[in-house]
């Protein structure tokens, strides 16, 4: 395939580079046979002839140039405003292919992915020609885009979504439905609210989590039921200490408290002591008889 690259812009164009990939894959792309859209599945590498048949890659750059001898616009009030997508010999810089974006349809993204987009460019006699070009990150392609509507914008593209195919990433709404709703998944916070919790099930251990967690949940019984009654319910009526209560239900009655003298007994026991009994001679087991020993 032989593309005529076009001529060099006069000294008085402005140009600034929107965007530039330093290597993006090109391939042949087969007349579409649906209205949906376009799917890399029947897509093939571009190589050079035989009998080499290599894999061509080139660097893409999208260049604004500001010039009233540049392409025309669409845009009758910014007709002095270009937008050119260009595909280069990342060694030599020499123009493999050119795309006058002069309408959102010049470059439509795939069904299947958010790196591929088929690109329509234009040779010599203006004749045309549909390649695909893929991206090595996905980024690239969501980048490209995003460069694609702001020069879409420039030139008047937001109000013609209409008007324009569907397809074209340069309207306002194209392709929202291919690669704008992955980059919305992208986006989207995935972070644990409040309450939230994440279940990791391990090959082989969720049933014995589930039986310590059974486990676990029996002894929290047993403890909110043991720490309800740790206290004692109140006495009955009629049943408090030291009452007879009629109802016959109350608790056993307490023993009074030991006297000083039952003490100081214990204390004496403890320390080996012997306590000595107070009475008289007879009664301590002495003979009071005619000897009168203890007159």
């Amino acid at each position: 395939m032989s593309i005529t690259p076009s001529p060099p812009p006069d000294p008085d164009t402005i140009q600034r580079v929107l965007f530039l990939s330093p290597r993006v894959h090109i391939y042949t792309v087969p007349p579409l046979t649906s209205t949906k859209g376009y799917t890399t599945s029947a897509w093939t590498p571009f190589t050079t002839p035989p009998p080499s048949s290599v894999p061509i890659t080139c660097r893409l750059r999208v260049i604004e140039s500001s010039s009233s001898s540049s392409f025309p616009s669409t845009n009758n009030n910014n007709n002095n405003i270009s937008t050119q997508i260009l595909l280069e010999d990342a060694s030599t810089a020499a123009l493999f292919a050119a795309c006058p974006y002069t309408s959102p349809s010049c470059v439509e993204s795939t069904l299947d992915s958010a790196r591929f987009f088929a690109v329509t460019v234009q040779g010599e006699g203006g004749r045309k020609a549909v390649l695909g070009i893929g991206f090595e990150e996905r980024g690239e392609g969501c980048e490209f885009v995003d460069v694609l509507r702001g020069a879409g914008r420039v030139m008047g593209w937001d109000n013609r979504g209409s008007s324009s195919s569907s397809r074209g990433v340069g309207v306002a709404d194209g392709g929202k439905e291919r690669w704008g709703g992955a980059r919305e998944a992208a986006r989207k916070d995935w972070s644990l609210k409040d309450g939230e919790m994440i279940r990791v099930e391990i090959g082989g251990l969720s049933g014995k989590v589930d039986r310590s967690a059974a486990r676990n949940e029996e002894n929290v019984g047993k403890d909110t039921e043991g720490a309800l009654f740790s206290i004692r319910p109140p006495l009955p009526p009629g049943g408090g200490v030291g009452g007879g209560g009629g109802g016959g239900g109350g608790l056993p009655m307490l023993q009074p408290p030991p006297s000083a003298k039952e003490v100081k007994a214990e204390r004496r026991r403890s320390r080996g002591m012997v306590e000595v009994q107070e009475g008289s001679a007879a009664e301590l087991g002495f003979d009071d008889g005619e000897f009168g020993e203890f007159q």
